[in-house]
């Protein structure tokens, strides 16, 4: 059966990204050592993360405020305001990372999008997510891009359905197999993992090795020939 969408994760399979928040996580750690242990430090910032992401969402902006609220969990009113300030020079550094496409992925969008409509769909704070895509010069490949709060069955769904095409028809594409594959298999389209060497613990899911429309790649520049097979 044809493919006539192809919705395409952004983050760890456009370009970079998990590890420059491992980076960031390192140096934050490594400045509370006075006040902490770093596995202590790790652990509250978790915490932190977990508890705000329904209010603050993805992204940069909701993991600097987790930082700068875990630091003040773990060190109270004697927290420095220079160490407050370091906090945020590491949120600032991240929203500023290089981006730069993944290995095979400029020289397979063209290819794609000549056999199919490639639809961005990312999670995130939408600013940032538009910064990236904009400095990475992939946008011009995309007949549409969606910001989403969330990665549901529902999500995918009504992006099918906003883009004209049928489940049995779509493919997503991602590094994540909680966010890109097991919400788009439940909602009746195929779903393509590419894995990423940097994995953040909460995107980490089962892959659904007996289902048939999922498959692994081992690259980006493997997609044009699942695309070939798949009609």
């Amino acid at each position: 059966m044809r493919i006539e969408l192809i919705c395409l994760d952004a983050d760890d399979t456009l370009w970079s990204h998990e590890s420059y928040f491992q980076d960031a996580a390192r140096r934050y750690n490594a400045l509370l050592i006075p006040f902490a242990d770093p596995a202590y430090t790790e652990a509250r910032m978790v915490e932190a993360e977990e508890r705000n992401l329904h209010l603050y969402g993805y992204g940069v902006k909701g993991f600097t405020l987790s930082m700068v609220e875990a630091a003040l969990d773990i060190v109270g009113d004697a927290l420095p305001a220079g160490a407050v300030k370091q906090i945020l020079a590491i949120g600032r550094d991240l929203m500023r990372h290089p981006i730069e496409p993944l290995p095979g992925v400029r020289e397979t969008l063209p290819l794609l999008a000549a056999q199919a409509r490639l639809v961005l769909v990312t999670k995130g704070d939408l600013f940032h997510q538009e910064a990236k895509l904009a400095a990475s010069g992939l946008g011009d490949h995309f007949a549409g891009v969606e910001i989403v709060s969330e990665k549901t069955p529902a999500t995918y769904a009504r992006i099918f359905a906003r883009y004209g095409a049928a489940p049995s028809r779509a493919v997503m594409v991602g590094n994540s197999l909680r966010s890109d594959i097991l919400p788009a298999l439940a909602a009746g389209a195929f779903a393509l993992h590419i894995p990423h060497e940097f994995e953040w613990a909460r995107e980490r899911g089962e892959a659904p090795l007996d289902e048939p429309r999922f498959a692994a790649l081992e690259g980006f520049a493997d997609l044009p020939g699942w695309l070939g097979r798949a009609d």
